[in-house]
């Protein structure tokens, strides 16, 4: 539960026209040490037979088990919930945490109803009532509409900082100002410096022999990405560099990965790499691709899509 990759949340996508931005609330109680953040509009997710079938196969089990926790509680997410996001911080110098926020039509009212008569008793923490769901998840409403969740420690990290006992997001200028281009998409997400490095290393490949990628890479500040299926697939990814340099290098370095993989693939995949285009502008390396239903899910049945959706 400590690891969200990105692949791995490809599953929530919305085809909603406009979503809903990040709730004051939830933006609260998000700490500045942040590794990931991923927001999706839930309400029109079933409309896309792609999504739904891209949601069956690589569903991580971190994610399955927020799900599973919510309908404890009585929130089906599939009914009741406009929007989750998932948030992992860093807390100390190794331990990563991961809360979600969930923000519907349930009603706190409702919920906690529910939880009284199966008894069970919260604890306080400062101000606020911490319930447990099962599965070890704990759960604690920041309004009437929108609920915190997940393991003890985790929620407490998250309520500290919106109590003002650590630093929150605002503070975190990188990832804050990252947010502020894609908030509102349907499903967007951000990543902190060490997890791009680390993405972009894994989606490079051998094609990081090329180059000394260990010393370009300390010049990726973060990346972030939007994704929707409103007319087939779309995705968006921006890798923010310190110069256009460094975007210029890493544009000639995707561009060779890509070269590299097409040498051993299969008629499918050949058709997704031709589909991914590839460019820097100033400091920033882009990435898009699109393709139509049909082949994307023949995409999804190829060993290449196994190997980076794992």
């Amino acid at each position: 539960m400590k690891k969200l990759t990105i692949m791995g949340c490809f599953v929530l996508l919305s085809v909603a026209a406009l979503a809903m931005p990040l709730g004051t609330s939830s933006r609260a109680v998000i700490p500045s040490d942040i590794q990931q953040i991923i927001s999706v509009d839930y309400r029109a997710l079933h409309d896309s037979p792609t999504a739904m079938a891209l949601k069956e196969q690589v569903l991580p089990e971190s994610l399955k088990v927020f799900e599973k926790a919510l309908k404890g509680v009585g929130i089906d997410s599939e009914r009741d919930v406009d929007q989750l996001t998932f948030a992992a911080y860093r807390m100390g110098k190794k331990d990563v945490k991961v809360v979600g926020m969930a923000q519907g039509s349930f009603s706190s009212k409702t919920v906690l109803k529910r939880m009284k008569l199966k008894k069970i008793v919260p604890t306080k923490y400062r101000q606020s009532d911490m319930y447990a769901m099962g599965n070890g998840m704990i759960m604690s409403f920041l309004d009437e509409n929108t609920l915190l969740f997940g393991d003890d420690g985790a929620v407490k990290g998250a309520l500290d900082a919106r109590d003002g006992y650590t630093p929150t997001l605002d503070s975190n200028p990188t990832m804050s100002d990252m947010m502020a281009s894609v908030d509102g998409s349907p499903v967007w997400s951000l990543l902190d410096q060490q997890g791009t490095q680390n993405m972009m290393r894994s989606a490079l490949g051998d094609a990081t022999k090329v180059a000394d990628y260990d010393t370009v890479k300390k010049r990726l500040l973060g990346s972030r990405y939007t994704m929707d299926f409103s007319s087939g697939v779309n995705f968006n990814l921006d890798v923010i560099t310190s110069d256009s340099i460094t975007a210029a290098t890493m544009s000639s370095l995707v561009k060779a990965g890509m070269l590299y993989k097409k040498m051993n693939a299969t008629p499918v995949e050949k058709v997704a790499i031709d589909a991914l285009t590839v460019d820097s502008d100033s400091s920033k390396l882009q990435l898009h691709f699109k393709t139509d239903d049909k082949q994307f899910q023949a995409l999804m049945k190829s060993d290449l899509f196994a190997a980076v959706s794992k």
